[in-house]
């Protein structure tokens, strides 16, 4: 990782007071290490309670729940550029506030009220993959690095100069939410190392380069179906950037199926085609090479290995994957 721990040490002793904002999972260890360290974390801002999950109960984000955990005081506002939600943060009065996957741009009156200004824990190696979902993006176009950019926060959709910068390899069996938890254990490392840095004036903010900027824009359900036209390696990638969420899918007799884990194999085939191995390998034609089935989901079924899936569907070899449901192919749909 590369951090000069030595620099830090010589600043054990200083003591921040912040404003932490963020709201899913990746969130919660930089929340912590901030804490560890002595920090004064005066609030924590998430999103508002959402409906979640196949019953759609209105679940807290991540963020909440371990922050009530560790006694801190926790506010919702719908947006945070509301006079309500900017009145809390005056009353705050934050030394800097620190942005970890919040999701919500921030505005300036924001932006420069505290003495540090805000800093953002960036799950990218700005200014590559500007946006919401920069892990997943880096995965799905089959990047082999990523990393974690500390970045001074301005106006734009990340596009703040860059305080601190550390490198990471994407694994071959990395997936979004492995790919998370490595990159968010990272993050608190260097937020951690780098409030002392900047207090001293020992960082320097350095512009990005606009021109070499890609984006990393929101994911929706519908980004997960799967187009069987691709390239093996490239329906792979997307399936390993999907996982856990939104899920790459496709559909088998009208039924949805969920592919949770594939890889690619020799060969070639049919675009979407079903082809059996023996008893226990499952392959799938592509645009262009084979994708081996490791893992799937049929509709309203538990998650299960290509073998047990072949032993309930014995006459699965020639059938095709499509893009569409049986309500969708009905003779009126559109």
């Amino acid at each position: 990782m590369n951090i000069v721990w030595s620099l830090v040490f010589d600043y054990w002793n200083f003591i921040m007071r912040l404003v932490y904002m963020g709201t899913p999972q990746f969130a919660v260890t930089p929340l912590r290490a901030l804490a560890a360290a002595g920090h004064e974390i005066v609030g924590v801002i998430t999103r508002i309670d959402k409906p979640a999950g196949r019953g759609r109960s209105v679940t807290a984000p991540p963020i909440k729940l371990v922050a009530h955990e560790m006694g801190l005081a926790v506010f919702q506002p719908k947006r945070v550029r509301d006079t309500e939600a900017m009145e809390q943060l005056q009353t705050l009065n934050p030394e800097a506030i620190i942005v970890a996957a919040y999701g919500q741009i921030l505005p300036k009156d924001i932006l420069t009220l505290p003495k540090f200004g805000c800093l953002n824990i960036h799950a990218s190696l700005l200014p590559l993959y500007r946006g919401a979902a920069p892990i997943n993006w880096a995965i799905i176009r089959g990047e082999r690095e990523t990393g974690i950019t500390i970045m001074q926060m301005d106006e734009g959709m990340d596009t703040g100069a860059i305080l601190m910068q550390e490198r990471i390899p994407i694994e071959p069996r990395d997936t979004a939410g492995t790919l998370a938890g490595k990159l968010s254990l990272l993050g608190a490392e260097m937020i951690a190392a780098a409030l002392p840095l900047i207090a001293s004036g020992k960082l320097i903010a350095v512009a990005q380069d606009g021109s070499t900027a890609t984006m990393a824009p929101l994911l929706k359900k519908e980004n997960g179906l799967i187009d069987w036209a691709f390239p093996a390696v490239e329906i792979h990638n997307r399936v390993r950037g999907l996982t856990p969420w939104p899920g790459a899918y496709t559909f088998l007799d009208g039924k949805m199926i969920k592919i949770i884990t594939t890889e690619v194999s020799a060969g070639r085939g049919e675009a979407g085609l079903l082809y059996e191995k023996d008893k226990n390998i499952l392959e799938v034609g592509a645009g262009s090479g084979l994708l081996r089935i490791l893992c799937l989901q049929p509709e309203g079924k538990k998650p299960m290995t290509a073998a047990e899936f072949m032993r309930g569907h014995r006459d699965v070899a020639g059938k095709k994957f499509g893009a569409t449901s049986t309500k969708s192919q009905a003779p009126n749909s559109k």
